[in-house]
Formats: C-alpha cells, structure tokens, sequence
C-alpha cells in the first residue's frame, strides 16, 4: 500500500502542470521576455548583408567529337578549380596587404550552375565593404580571363598553322598531275573548310557581369529571428519553471527528511 501511495504522489495530472504554470507566471513572463529583448537588441545592431555576383561566360570552341555539343574551350569546373588552387590564395593576401586588414570579411564561392558554362563568384557582404568584394571579384576574374584567354590564343595559333599547312598542301596538289590528285584536293578542300568554322567559332570568354548587389537582403530576416525567438522563450520559459518545481521539491524533500 506504501509503495502504491508513492507511485500516486509522484504522478502529476494536467490540473496539477496549470496550477504549476499560474504559480509561476512571473518567473515564466521575466524569461520569455529576457529572450525575446535580447533577441530584439540583436536585430537592431545587425548590419545588412547583401550578396553580391560576378559572372565569367567561359571560351567556346566547335564541339568536339561527333554528335557532341560541348562547346566549352576549358569547362567551367575545370576553370573554377584552377581558380580556388592557384588564384583565390594569392588574390587575398594581396588585398589583404593593400587594405591592411588581417582577414576578409566575407567568404568568396565560386560556382557554376547546372547545364551551364558560367562561372560564378558570390559574396555575402554588408555595403561598406562592396568596394573591398568588387577588387577581389575583379581580380579574381582578371586571373580567369587571362588564362582563358592564353587558351584561346594557343588554340587559334594551331588552328591558324593548320590551316596554312592544308592551304600549301591543296597548292600542291592542284598543281600535282598524278591520278589521285583530285582526291587529294578534295580531302584538303574539305578540311580547310572544316578548319576555317573551327576558327570563326572561337570565341573569347567574356566577363557578364563585376559584382552586381542583390536586390534581397542576403542572411537570415529579422522577421524570422524574432519568430524563432518568441519560439524559443515559450520553450525556455516552461522548461525553466518546471526545473524551478522540481528544484524545490527536492529541497523540501530534504528539509524534511532533516527536520
């Protein structure tokens, strides 16, 4: 019978969680208000952040092996790795060393979306620092060019000295008399025009875009932040006033097995 009266002194109804709940109002509005002041003195002191992109249209070239349609001179992941090895490094020490500044203070990501060509460097930064998110986005962007542009260069030299040697060839054999000149010419006639359209559809890659500011402010809203906090003090308020109950309870548990 003693243990069945324990086991009903411990167990706790609905009536008995409200009664704890009115009891301890104050305690519970003091807490759901400290969370949400403090919640409310953290939106007022954040500085807007806004995200900024830079966009490179990488080189193009005439698809490559029959029935591809790949265009792509260097592809995009391919020019965004070499960009994170061996530019974004020396890119921000320099800056670094111009500005005076110990760190960036911003993160900078490059990307490419799906099915595309573009490359994309993204920043997340406040307005006082878009002129510091512009010189690395620039620079970053210049390294890309030029190197993409040293690939165009060396590729239409080739295509350039191809086409001279089949143009000398054709000469050759249109003033050949043997029998298998005409097939000769033919072929070289050919592969000159193949040639010629793989020079007209190189292109250079190009900068669309230097740092362009996001319209939306980038981050997590105030509003949100608020929501989540009114959220968060209900929870810490009621899991404080039931840890304040058992808190004494356990004191007077004590008190009286001292007394």
């Amino acid at each position: 019978m003693t243990e069945q009266r324990l086991a009903h002194d411990d167990e706790i109804s609905l009536v008995d969680l409200a009664a704890i709940l009115v009891r301890r109002w104050k305690a519970m509005a003091i807490i759901f208000a400290v969370v949400v002041l403090a919640a409310f003195a953290y939106v007022l002191t954040m500085t807007p952040t806004y995200s900024y992109v830079s966009v490179y249209e990488v080189a193009e070239q005439a698809p490559v092996g029959e029935g591809s349609t790949e265009r792509a001179l260097e592809s995009a992941n391919t020019v965004i790795a070499k960009a994170q090895s061996l530019a974004v490094a020396p890119v921000t020490r320099e800056l670094l060393q111009q500005s005076g500044l110990e760190s960036l203070p911003f993160a900078v990501d490059l990307t490419t979306p799906e099915d595309t060509q573009l490359v994309k460097i993204i920043s997340q930064a406040s307005e006082s620092d878009s002129a510091l998110v512009e010189k690395m986005h620039s620079a970053l962007l210049d390294n890309i060019a030029s190197n993409q542009q040293a690939l165009v260069d060396r590729q239409r030299a080739s295509l350039e000295s191809r086409l001279e040697s089949l143009e000398d060839s054709l000469a050759s054999a249109e003033q050949s008399t043997s029998s298998g000149a005409a097939d000769l010419i033919a072929s070289y006639t050919e592969q000159i025009a193949m040639t010629q359209d793989r020079l007209t559809l190189l292109q250079d890659g190009r900068v669309a875009q230097t740092a362009v500011k996001s319209l939306e402010k980038a981050g997590t809203s105030r509003t949100l932040i608020m929501a989540l906090a009114v959220v968060l003090g209900i929870m810490l308020s009621l899991m404080a006033v039931f840890l304040m109950q058992f808190a004494g309870l356990v004191c007077n548990s004590l008190n009286e097995k001292e007394s």
